[in-house]
């Protein structure tokens, strides 16, 4: 029996997809947990509407994330922080602070967990981040830091 599943089920696929399944299997667990509807033709219809419209705004979502990568190629944003001996920073710059002075600077808002830092910055200068936009796109950011001396 074919069926469109609603939800993910494991061991038998993911949502959206058409499969072949027992008619027993259909009857007594997809079907009355909604997990699944009969593939008729109305439903392969509607199935056939919604993939066309995600396919749309997935689209949609990689021009903006395209758009925006252009808008931060090459930005710098400037982050000030407290400065020990020989440049170390007392602490470490954090993509939640990067995050929060691009917004300041560019009014560019960008979540923090797209900023992609190996490790936490702990000394003065320029360094340049990934900042990950979607799954295809990414931007390099420049981040200077720069320190006054330490107050105690």
């Amino acid at each position: 029996m074919k069926v469109i599943l609603l939800q993910d089920v494991k061991g038998t696929g993911k949502e959206g997809q058409l499969v072949e399944v027992s008619p027993g299997h259909a009857r007594n667990f997809l079907l009355p947990r909604k997990l699944a509807v009969e593939a008729t033709p109305a439903n392969l219809a509607e199935l056939e509407k919604k993939q066309k419209h995600e396919e749309i705004k997935r689209v949609k979502e990689l021009g903006k994330a395209s758009e925006l990568a252009k808008k931060l190629e090459g930005q710098m944003i400037r982050i000030e922080a407290k400065v020990g001996e020989k440049g170390r920073l007392f602490g470490s710059v954090t993509n939640k602070e990067i995050s929060e002075a691009l917004e300041a600077q560019t009014g560019v808002i960008i979540d923090k967990r797209r900023i992609v830092l190996e490790e936490p910055i702990k000394t003065v200068g320029e360094k340049t981040v990934e900042v990950k936009l979607h799954p295809q796109v990414s931007a390099k950011l420049k981040v200077e830091i720069g320190g006054g001396e330490a107050r105690y």
